[in-house]
């Protein structure tokens, strides 16, 4: 069972954070100073080290060294986000900015315990891997079935796809944009990059654009002087210049102001930064990758993108497909999802029942991989037996929703006796099939038959006639009154 120190002064935050982990299978220490962690305890022989940055008495960062390369995440509020990049420079594994949730906590602690394990650790010098992966895009990391150095679960041909363009991208210094709807996992696909390139010993630094006030975002990236604005008591290393010799990941990259961006398009032509309020120039040596669920060509065209900067981004572009176009994928996540949900509360009996899988299948999942690991984590806790129903997993299933490839089921000659006769070669779409099939048997079936034996809704088969322009015959609407 890994052995976690819990630095932090505030002792409701630290009992609020040492139950959360210990629910989660951990053993935790705690204390409230540097000084206490190091009267109390031998501080390198714990696995992980979670410190608040400011500290009476001695600051966090002191256990960086103390921890005789223990790694360390410092734990920081918004204001002194700056800290924490210059706590990665001084050798912090990661940091999380507070308030933050307890699964962004534990998917930090589990990822940080779990690169300890398959890799040497670095150098101080060497270590930081940027900010924690928000929610939205960590849901398939890791875990005994991800693929390979790649790290990320499934196998579906587009996943295979991504995971060949991955290979080859990322050995270089490329520019690569990102794009999939929220929640499928873009940032997977960065930190991928990043760590199978020749970066991967320098820091990644992960910046949601979306995340930071519009006022403070130019400050955050490029840094300031002393007295550039007001509060500005000392001059601040950017999120950029933390970056320099490793990997800058701009998540929604969409949502940066055009000011920002203007400076985004220098880092990207001149190698070169200059902070908030200073004349002076300095070089910089960073990888962009940046994310986006939007249309950048179609922002740019209407002015609210830069298009020099969408052409200096889309030097490489990766397409992650959405959940719902993931085929068997789906069961694969939420297997892996199950099982470290069961781990966390300690019972190792919980499956998921038959209709549970089929609902799995069937849904579409807008919200992608954060809505199956939330709808997992939701059935896990109000499951009363070993066996997970379909109820528990709070979705919303409607025959309609079927995607194409679940939407006929038994082919009609298996079905029974039903004088129905189908080429199993044929070579026909699905919804060739389907158009075939209603054309060829609603003179003589009604709408109820023919909907059972497509495996689908009256509902659902009207709408797929709507769409496809297939009338109802009149023998057949006949044939229901």
């Amino acid at each position: 069972m890994p052995h976690i120190l819990i630095v932090e002064d505030e002792t409701i935050i630290r009992s609020a954070l040492r139950r959360l982990l210990e629910r989660n299978q951990y053993q935790v220490s705690e204390a409230g100073s540097v000084q206490e962690a190091q009267e109390r305890f031998s501080i390198p022989s714990f696995d992980l080290i979670v410190s608040d940055l400011r500290l009476p008495g001695a600051p966090g960062t002191e256990l960086i060294k103390l921890g005789q390369g223990t790694p360390v995440l410092i734990m920081t509020s918004y204001a002194s986000l700056r800290s924490a990049v210059d706590s990665m420079k001084m050798g912090a594994v990661d940091y999380i900015a507070k308030p933050f949730d307890h699964d962004e906590m534990l998917q930090a602690a589990a990822r940080i315990l779990r690169d300890r394990q398959t890799q040497p650790a670095p150098a101080p010098a060497e270590r930081g891997n940027g900010k924690a992966a928000p929610v939205a895009e960590r849901g398939v990391a890791g875990g005994e079935n991800a693929n390979g150095e790649i790290g990320i679960i499934g196998s579906c041909p587009p996943m295979q796809d991504l995971y060949s363009k991955i290979r080859k991208v990322a050995p270089t210094d490329s520019n690569v944009l990102i794009q999939g709807e929220s929640g499928t996992g873009k940032e997977l696909v960065a930190r991928a990059l990043h760590n199978l390139s020749r970066r991967a010993k320098a820091p990644m630094i992960s910046v949601n654009c979306a995340a930071i006030p519009e006022t403070l975002i130019e400050s955050e990236l490029f840094g300031h002087e002393k007295g550039a604005f007001t509060g500005a008591s000392a001059g601040r290393a950017g999120l950029v210049e933390a970056a320099d010799g490793g990997t800058l990941f701009l998540d929604e990259i969409g949502e940066l102001p055009l000011e920002a961006q203007a400076r985004l398009l220098r880092v990207l032509q001149e190698g070169e930064i200059r902070r908030v309020g200073s004349v002076q120039s300095q070089k910089v040596d960073v990888r962009l990758i940046a994310a986006t669920h939007r249309d950048l060509k179609s922002l740019a065209k209407i002015g609210q993108f830069r298009e020099d900067l969408f052409y200096r981004l889309h030097v490489i572009a990766l397409k992650l497909p959405p959940l719902r176009e993931r085929g068997p994928d789906v069961s694969e996540i939420a297997h892996v999802f199950l099982k470290r949900q069961s781990a966390r509360i300690g019972r190792t009996d919980l499956r998921f029942g038959a209709d549970a899988e089929q609902a799995i299948r069937q849904y579409s999942w807008p919200g992608n991989v954060r809505e199956l690991e939330n709808a997992v984590e939701r059935s896990v806790i109000l499951s009363d037996n070993a066996e997970i129903s379909a109820d528990l997993l709070g979705i919303d299933i409607e025959l309609s929703d079927l995607e194409d490839d679940e939407f006929i089921g038994l082919p009609p000659q298996q079905g029974g006796n039903n004088n129905v006769s189908h080429d199993p070669t044929e070579d026909l779409s699905l919804e060739d099939y389907f158009q075939h099939f209603v054309l060829e048997h609603q003179d003589h079936m009604t709408e109820t038959e023919l909907a059972r034996k497509l495996g689908v809704s009256r509902k659902c088969l009207w709408e797929r006639r709507q769409r496809l322009g297939i009338p109802r015959r009149k023998s057949s609407v006949a044939s229901e009154s």
